[in-house]
């Protein structure tokens, strides 16, 4: 039930409206929590009538024009609870992972291109990240506001750096044909 509390905490790092949020989303909460746009356009809707949420008044005629969303008292409250709720570590479902042990006993045919193809796509994902974290977090700049999304991101970095290096070995231990 995470989505609703990644709403409620991008809104309150600015007040968006659904689109801006669908953006914002794809750029960095998405990295993390997936999400696609009617998802988070059902959840504007669901946290706007559980109160946790309201639409910011518009100076002219609502037709045609962007809804805002802020966070209201309620809202908070309720991302405040969560983000101190304890929760047990997920089980990793992986199915690479999966496809991998299949080979271990079916064969390994074709399963190299695409180890192969993953691992393309997690260097490239972790170039991303690097290249956000020397963009946003220079080595210069030791803001406390922005530790706890430098701690994500370095997440981020570590999990991408596990992949770039686990597909390598595995790769190099796969059998020749």
């Amino acid at each position: 039930m995470s989505l609703p509390h990644a709403i409620l905490t991008a809104l309150l790092e600015k007040p968006s409206s659904g689109l801006e949020l669908t953006r914002r989303f794809d750029k960095s909460i998405g990295f993390f929590w997936s999400a696609t746009h009617q998802q988070i356009y059902r959840e504007l809707g669901r946290l706007e009538a559980s109160g946790h949420i309201r639409a910011l008044p518009q100076a002219g005629p609502a037709r045609g024009q962007k809804k805002e969303y802020e966070v209201l008292p309620a809202g908070r409250a309720e991302l405040e609870r969560w983000t101190a709720e304890s929760a047990d570590p997920r089980a990793v479902r992986e199915p690479l992972l999966l496809r991998l042990r299949a080979a271990a006993v079916v064969g390994t045919a074709g399963l190299d291109a695409e180890l192969q193809r993953h691992l393309t796509l997690h260097r490239a994902q972790l170039d991303d990240y690097l290249e956000i974290e020397r963009r946003d977090f220079p080595p210069e700049q030791t803001a406390d506001e922005n530790r706890l999304q430098h701690a994500v991101l370095r997440a981020g970095i570590g999990l991408e750096t596990f992949w770039v290096e686990w597909l390598t070995e595995t790769l190099s231990a796969l059998p020749e044909h």
